[in-house]
């Protein structure tokens, strides 16, 4: 009989993370380690040197969990010229059904992982059998941390769901400039020359508001996009 094949995602690089590597190794089973709290602690803190103005920019703007922050990136797309009114409709509708999908599968996910956000990692950097990490009792992210679990990033499933039914209905077309603004920026308006560029800076925002792990991020786009391709793949398609 074949052995299934595994990826095995290990948090933390502490004495019980590389055993269990080293012990999942020898069985055949590939895993990855992360060790990711050293970067959420440089550039997520609230004061921090080592985040750019771009960067907190950017973190300040995706602090904005409304819907109301991603629609007018969809808009962008069903506003583009000779579109008719049909399409759009049908177009919107997929992207609700995708972002409200991604939003149940995430939770589900939250709930079973109950992953500790950085704020607790990075307070108890003592108690997590790594020697390379220390404990940093008074570090505060640069945003209040959300009150649900850590693992995966929501912010990065909605925008990557959102961005794959884009990407399907923009094709290899050309892709009109997408925008939104943001009310925990003080209405500031950023925009993005492709889907792309969207779906990677929403993941790369979360990590500078001290949120969430990189590799969070990473799975929080790829479920989000598989989750998208298939809402487009399940609606009914137009009658001509």
């Amino acid at each position: 009989m074949s052995r299934a094949a595994h990826d095995v995602l290990i948090v933390g690089a502490g004495i019980g993370g590389l055993t269990l590597a080293l012990e999942l190794h020898k069985r055949g089973i590939a895993c990855r380690v992360f060790e990711t709290a050293p970067e959420i602690k440089a550039v997520g803190a609230k004061n921090s040197t080592r985040r750019t103005p771009e960067q907190t920019a950017m973190a300040k703007f995706w602090e904005a969990t409304a819907p109301a922050v991603y629609w007018p990136v969809a808009r962008a797309v069903a506003a583009v010229p000779a579109r008719d009114v049909t399409a759009n409709a049908r177009l919107l509708a997929i992207a609700a059904m995708a972002m409200d999908d991604a939003l149940i599968a995430v939770f589900d996910a939250k709930y079973t992982y109950n992953l500790w956000r950085p704020i607790t990692a990075i307070r108890n950097g003592d108690a997590d059998g790594n020697d390379a990490t220390e404990r940093d009792p008074s570090w505060t992210p640069f945003i209040d941390t959300p009150m649900h679990p850590e693992y995966p990033c929501a912010h990065c499933i909605v925008s990557a769901s959102l961005g794959a039914v884009l990407q399907a209905e923009l094709g290899s077309g050309p892709t009109p400039t997408l925008s939104s603004a943001s009310s925990t920026a003080g209405g500031a308006v950023r925009t993005w020359r492709s889907v792309g560029d969207f779906v990677r800076e929403v993941a790369e925002a979360r990590i500078c508001d001290g949120v969430h792990y990189r590799f969070s991020t990473e799975v929080g786009v790829s479920m989000g996009k598989q989750i998208g391709e298939l809402a487009v793949k399940s609606f009914p398609k137009p009658i001509r």
